[in-house]
């Protein structure tokens, strides 16, 4: 788990990268793109269904979010906040959700009733029938939908 980064304002952050339901392999990623980034962390907290990670730049967070999605598909969704004022321009604080997802490429799952193979993991999921072997594209907000066999 990354350790916060020694500095004079340790709790200064520009992003909150939040991982929900999402398996070990995730936050041992995210920890070695910290360093390998050298991104600065004001604190990690463990939360109930994952973590928050207070890090010092708001863009690196942001492609961070998209590469998890890229690597382990998931839901990516970034918000910002209005967090005050500085030399007259607005400062945002940035949130990067990252939730996982119970399934992987290559697994069986269910959609609408029909049986489905998990072919791509990206910005949303492709997923071949069995029987006729058509593909559909599937978003992340619709994963309700999909069950795992």
């Amino acid at each position: 788990m990354a350790k916060p980064t020694p500095d004079r304002h340790v709790e200064y952050f520009e992003a909150i990268l939040q991982l929900r339901d999402v398996s070990d392999e995730v936050p041992a990623f995210v920890d070695d793109e910290i360093e390998r980034n050298e991104i600065p962390v004001a604190k990690v907290q463990e939360v109930k269904n994952g973590y928050d990670y207070y890090l010092g730049n708001g863009n690196i967070t942001k492609n961070l979010g998209k590469k998890l999605q890229e690597r382990f598909g998931g839901e990516y969704t970034v918000t910002s906040s209005l967090f005050g004022r500085k030399d007259s321009k607005a400062v945002y604080r940035l949130t990067v959700l990252f939730r996982g997802i119970p399934f992987t490429k290559g697994d069986v799952v269910e959609y609408q009733g029909e049986q489905y193979t998990v072919k791509i993991l990206g910005k949303d999921m492709l997923l071949q029938n069995m029987k006729t072997s058509k593909k559909v594209h599937v978003k992340y907000k619709e994963m309700s939908q999909i069950k795992k066999n």
